[in-house]
């Protein structure tokens, strides 16, 4: 008997870092916030829209917000990371967020919820995002070393794609039995878990304040040199900032454009969206084949423009409720699959051309960079709807996307990039859904 129960105790079946409780925490902690985060995108415009009767310029504004942090603080998070002991960082931006979270169906409640109090709940959990993420993904290579990255990482991407795929369709789901706002506290909850969840991990032994003779300002200038003395580098910021404003200006209607325009409920917007999640799960599996038969940088180029025609399709969705639906879940596959192909050989390029002793400093640097225009983004998509309707910005974006090709493909060196450039240093892998920025 006890040599049967022995085969069944989990160290029998458990392999690589499934055996590490440490590991365990961390990855158990971002899945569920992941999740959690799939929640939030649906609930929060829906509680501005369902509740408080937002105009599309007020959900403009909201999306600016929670994306201002981004390139706010980007420049000083990495280098304050470098700085602080990473654990408690995570910690307290992890209930940072659950406490602006849970303010919305509070305030509900209590009949005072207004769209500034979404606006500071925006704020606020951008701000605990742009702080938390680059201090978990520090903390995790001290925990399970650089020799067992891949397979850390490899794990995280099966969290990522899973909250993805099913992450709509319950965010969804607890929308239309629930309401948005209890919604949201399930979301508060979960970052209340992962801090739960993480307060028992010792530290790393690397884990702890460290100080340069440089001070900030260096720091953060040589992030910006780096990037500005890369032609691939200062190339891929100023692309990304550009479609930034497309990508934004699409995200502050999109749930409008779904609820008012083609009259979809919670539960059906949360259905269509796991349409996205299919489309990044085939992108993981298509990107290597595309590459070695397109070329790397060609394979960036056509995943951008396809980012346009998904933003085209969504964007012209109309006739009845089927068929309004399909066009909506293709473009939705179309724009993930394209937006995810392009990530992915995205960050692969980036770290692959950065130093690794550099990595984090123009990691940040990037993300800043990228992420510059994206509140203009969110407000301009927003006063587009406003003055010519929720479909015009989704449109737009598809049309300046498809537009920026040309530039792009002359001014960059993705056109003639059949291959990836040497590696200066060993690559780290990242985890997607905090790269692309809201």
């Amino acid at each position: 008997m006890n040599t049967h129960l022995a085969k069944l105790h989990p160290q029998r079946w458990l392999t690589g870092l499934w055996r590490n409780p440490d590991f365990v925490r961390l990855w158990g902690s971002l899945t569920i916030t992941h999740f959690g985060g799939q929640v939030t995108f649906l609930a929060l415009p829906l509680t501005a829209a369902l509740l408080l009767n937002a105009t599309p310029l007020q959900v403009g504004i909201l999306t600016a917000l929670e994306v201002l942090p981004f390139p706010l603080f980007g420049l000083f998070a990495g280098v304050l990371v470098d700085r602080l002991p990473k654990l408690p960082v995570i910690i307290w931006a992890d209930l940072g967020r659950a406490l602006a979270l849970a303010a919305v169906p509070v305030c509900a409640w209590t009949g005072v919820l207004s769209m500034p109090v979404l606006y500071v709940a925006g704020f606020l959990v951008g701000t605990g995002s742009v702080i938390g993420w680059p201090a978990y993904q520090v903390f995790m290579t001290e925990r399970v070393g650089r020799k067992n990255l891949v397979e850390a990482n490899a794990k995280i991407g099966i969290s990522d794609s899973a909250s993805q795929l099913m992450g709509p369709g319950i965010a969804g789901a607890l929308i239309q039995w629930l309401t948005a706002p209890i919604a949201i506290l399930l979301d508060a909850f979960s970052f209340a878990a992962s801090a739960w969840m993480l307060r028992g991990i010792p530290p790393a032994a690397t884990d702890a304040p460290k100080t340069t003779g440089g001070g900030m300002w260096r720091e953060i200038g040589e992030g910006l040199s780096a990037v500005w003395h890369n032609r691939t580098l200062r190339a891929l910021a100023w692309s990304l900032a550009i479609w930034q404003v497309f990508r934004h200006a699409y995200i502050a209607v999109v749930i409008l454009y779904a609820a008012r325009k083609l009259g979809f409920s919670a539960g059906h917007v949360g259905i269509l969206f796991m349409c996205a999640g299919v489309g990044s799960l085939a992108s993981a599996a298509a990107v290597g084949p595309l590459n070695a038969r397109f070329g790397f940088g060609p394979t960036m180029l056509a995943a951008l423009g396809g980012t346009g025609i998904g933003w085209v399709v969504l964007g012209a969705a109309t006739g009845g409720h089927v068929v309004a639906s399909i066009a909506f879940g293709l473009g939705l596959l179309l724009l993930d699959f394209s937006a995810m192909t392009f990530f992915i050989n995205y960050l692969t390029l980036r770290q692959t051309v950065t130093p690794d002793r550099l990595l984090g400093r123009v990691t940040a640097t990037m993300m800043s960079l990228s992420t510059v225009s994206a509140p203009f983004g969110g407000l301009l998509g927003g006063w587009i709807a406003q003055h010519w309707g929720l479909r015009a910005p989704i449109l737009l974006a598809g049309a300046g996307a498809l537009a920026m090709i040309p530039l792009v493909a002359r001014l960059s060196p993705l056109a003639g990039m059949k291959t990836l450039p040497a590696s200066p240093e060993p690559v780290i892998t990242e985890s997607l859904p905090e790269e692309m920025a809201g």
